[in-house]
């Protein structure tokens, strides 16, 4: 199991529909909890929060220098 660090960019690896959060979203951790679990901040373009969720660390992975960021409506 990877081990995140505070601020670190992630991308969501699964679809969390009861956050209208999509597979591929890119993050931000926050907190990094000894459980294997880590707090995840997804924001708009424009900044505001869209979500903060609780996530074990499977359920994310490191951003990639060749992944490319993308922008869609935040609305279910």
């Amino acid at each position: 199991m990877r081990t995140y660090q505070t601020l670190e960019a992630v991308v969501l690896t699964r679809d969390l529909p009861a956050h209208n959060l999509r597979k591929g979203d890119l993050g931000t951790v926050v907190e990094v909890y000894t459980a294997g679990a880590v707090e995840v901040e997804f924001q708009t373009a424009s900044g505001r929060t869209a979500a903060l969720v609780t996530l074990d660390a499977e359920d994310v992975r490191p951003g990639a220098d060749d992944d490319l960021m993308a922008v869609r409506p935040n609305r279910p």
